[in-house]
């Protein structure tokens, strides 16, 4: 099955402490049907001090958003649905509003 969200996809956030934010697609997680975008749904760990980091503390890291939390950002830069259809012997994503193919 081809993925209707890729690494390096813009989206937006629909749901969650970060709605209606913006970001790239940093990671996908096919399996787990979870993406990770650059910047939003940071998440605090904190790390006991190790050899690897003596120091520990509080972290910040990005944490997974299900698939289904995020929509792609059109060329006009609203959420859209995204299709597949065939052009030519290739098979395109497009967006659902403006029917433009996606790059990637």
């Amino acid at each position: 099955m081809s993925a209707k969200i890729k690494k390096g996809d813009h989206v937006v956030l629909l749901t969650g402490k970060d709605k209606g934010k913006t970001g790239n697609v940093t990671r996908v997680l096919p399996k787990d049907e979870r993406v990770f975008v650059g910047g939003l749904n940071m998440v605090q760990r904190h790390t006991k001090p190790s050899q690897g980091d003596p120091q520990g503390g509080i972290k910040h890291k990005e944490a997974p958003v299900h698939v289904s939390n995020v929509a792609v950002v059109d060329s006009k830069g609203k959420p859209t649905r995204v299709g597949f259809r065939v052009e030519g012997d290739k098979k395109v994503r497009f967006a659902k509003t403006t029917g433009e193919a996606i790059n990637g």
